[in-house]
């Protein structure tokens, strides 16, 4: 009953739950394939084959369908290479000489590909037992994986980070001096790593003494008493205060002091905030639709979905153990509208709206990612879920995360190299099988996506679904605020709108629910003159990312230079159309420059005098909303 279909030397078996994406290749010489192009089954599209000197086989498969950087040949796994000029478009191959010496140049024997898929072979039987186990509350490491793990998992097993908020931790290290604090290897490790965990970062290389604050703020939804008592912790600090709307829609304030923290987390409860679990191995902000509730054309309110997500992330306020170890970072967004402003394709967990049987839900995308070795765009999980069940999808993806993932080389850790070794059935059946009811339904055939749809501006006067009302976008440059911007922002909330404020993963804010009829007041106001709601073309889509001012990692200053040369573009270039720039200080990408049309990474290069001196690395032609893909 399986159908196949049957060219010269080449058998191709369609996709099965259990088998999928096995290509078999019949052939006299490995390096001689001669087929041009194949017909596939509805899960795969297409592909083509043909011979490259270079290269054994070329195989070009659509975006959705290239799974993982290993196949097998031969009855051994073999790393996939880029093809010649690195796109993802132009696919993946195998260097012809190194299968040579394993398979014969002229092997006339079957020998099956096998890209994606389940398991491999070479899976070392114990590569599905979990390596964390529940201990007092907390999760750790078992003492049989702990061998040759990265220096934060050995932070972690020598104290769980989370004691510091749970056990409250945190009050005993404010009442110390910082120095005093220092002098011991667990004072250290508590201030530059631990105390990540609690939403606070050390700045010891530019800010010594002093934390940058990262909040949770799901769907980029605040109150203008959020950014009012925000506002009034970073007015205390003087010149060393400020705040900045980052690339996953939530505050960071800076210049924060050590024997102020445990004040500040209580300030936050009181006007229902948190920055529990917002750095390091955990669960970053929940990212939605900024337009959410509002929007004449939103698919679906994303508010709820966010809010659910972050309450469970963070165990209501509480904190949420069995989630905090994680092997690395972990990204989530739930996608709202036609424009995806949500940026769905770098995230490791985003929720795309589709209907299935009549019953609204998502499918499922899984492993998008920056890191300075490798960046990929989220693939299909081949899994669809009701609107309901959110939590618990997220639940089962990041226990198996959790419970399988590596934690060697600090590189390697992100989700989708999981995805890689296991093949992307098998980890899609570790989620299935930590579901409550051990089932995960199959992806809908279409999801509610325009395809053809033409990403908006949000900038400036739009007329809400609620009528009468309006939203105001307004440009904040590459995101940073001071104290005085942030009291007259809460006060334009106050007075024009219903108290509230949202923020953009272009480091931007909207104004909702403004009266008609106050609205040309509102763009009188002196604020709006600074923070503009018709920026200029380059302006109005440049990100940056902090830089060297304040972060240890940046290896170039972004914000002021970004400013700089985008205000002089501005002055000698006349443009139909925006173009997006985005830097970054360092290769971790917090600016995101792969989603940009012109991207700037920091680097360090050498002058015309052979000297070492700042540099970026220059990327070009990545896309958001529906055609969005990665710069190259």
């Amino acid at each position: 009953g399986t159908r196949a279909v049957t060219l010269p030397r080449l058998f191709l078996l369609p996709c099965s739950p259990f088998d999928p994406r096995l290509l078999t290749l019949e052939c006299v010489s490995l390096i001689s394939l001669s087929v041009s192009r194949v017909a596939m089954d509805s899960a795969l599209q297409s592909a083509r084959i043909f011979h490259n000197p270079f290269f054994l086989s070329f195989i070009s498969l659509p975006d959705d369908c290239i799974l993982q950087k290993r196949v097998r040949i031969c009855g051994r796994s073999w790393p996939v290479q880029r093809a010649a000029g690195g796109s993802r478009r132009a696919g993946h191959a195998l260097r012809s000489s190194r299968v040579e010496a394993a398979c014969g140049r002229g092997a006339s024997e079957s020998v099956a590909v096998q890209i994606g898929g389940a398991a491999s072979a070479s899976t070392e039987p114990n590569r599905f037992t979990p390596r964390v186990e529940e201990r007092d509350g907390y999760w750790v490491l078992k003492p049989e994986f702990r061998h040759g793990v990265n220096a934060a998992e050995k932070i972690k097993l020598e104290k769980d980070p989370m004691k510091l908020y749970i056990e409250d931790e945190v009050q005993k290290l404010a009442e110390k001096s910082f120095a005093e604090v220092e002098k011991s290897n667990e004072g250290k490790a508590d201030l530059d790593s631990r105390l990540k965990w609690l939403g606070l970062f050390h700045r010891r290389k530019h800010q010594y003494g002093r934390f940058m604050m990262r909040l949770k703020l799901p769907n980029g939804v605040t109150t203008s008493a959020q950014t009012r008592f925000l506002a009034s912790v970073i007015q205390k600090y003087g010149t060393e205060g400020c705040a900045d709307i980052t690339t996953r829609q939530n505050w960071q304030i800076r210049g924060v002091v050590l024997e102020d923290s445990p004040a500040i987390l209580e300030g936050l409860k009181n006007v229902g905030l948190s920055s529990l679990q917002s750095g390091m191995d955990n669960v970053r902000n929940p990212v939605g639709n900024p337009l959410a509730g509002i929007d004449p054309y939103e698919i679906i309110d994303t508010r709820p979905y966010t809010k659910a997500l972050t309450d469970y992330i963070i165990g209501n306020g509480k904190g949420n153990p069995s989630i905090t170890n994680l092997p690395r970072k972990w990204n989530v967004c739930v996608v709202g509208s036609h424009d995806l402003f949500e940026h769905p394709h770098i995230n490791d967990l985003a929720y795309i709206p589709a209907s299935k049987n009549g019953r609204f839900g998502f499918n499922l995308l899984v492993g998008g990612f920056f890191s300075p070795k490798r960046v990929e765009e989220a693939l299909p999980l081949d899994a669809w879920i009701p609107g309901e069940d959110i939590v618990l999808v997220c639940r089962a993806i990041l226990e198996a995360y959790r419970d399988l993932g590596s934690r060697g080389n600090r590189q390697k850790t992100r989700m989708m190299w999981l995805i890689d070794e296991l093949g992307i059935e098998a980890f899609r059946s570790e989620v299935e099988m930590r579901m409550p009811e051990g089932k995960l339904d199959r992806a809908a055939v279409k999801d509610s996506l325009d395809v053809g749809w033409r990403r908006r501006d949000y900038f400036g006067v739009h007329q809400q679904k609620q009528t009468g009302f309006n939203f105001v976008g307004i440009h904040i440059p590459v995101g940073r605020l001071q104290a005085s911007d942030m009291f007259e922002l809460a006060r334009l909330a106050d007075e024009y709108g219903n108290q509230e404020l949202r923020l953009t993963v272009e480091q931007n804010l909207i104004i909702p629910n403004v009266p008609i009829e106050k609205t040309e007041t509102l763009l009188q106001e002196p604020l709006l003159q600074k923070f503009s709601p018709s920026p200029a073309p380059l302006m109005s889509t440049l990100v940056a990312c902090t830089g060297s001012q304040f972060c240890g990692m940046a290896i170039i200053e972004t914000k002021a230079r970004a400013l700089k040369i985008t205000e002089e573009l501005e002055r000698t270039m006349e443009l139909t159309r925006p173009v997006r720039m985005h830097w970054t200080g360092c290769p971790n990408s917090c600016g995101q420059v792969q989603v940009a049309d012109i991207g700037f990474m920091g680097c360090m290069t050498r002058d015309e005098n052979k000297k070492p001196c700042e540099g970026v690395d220059i990327y070009l032609g990545g896309r958001v909303g529906a055609d969005s893909h990665l710069g190259e």
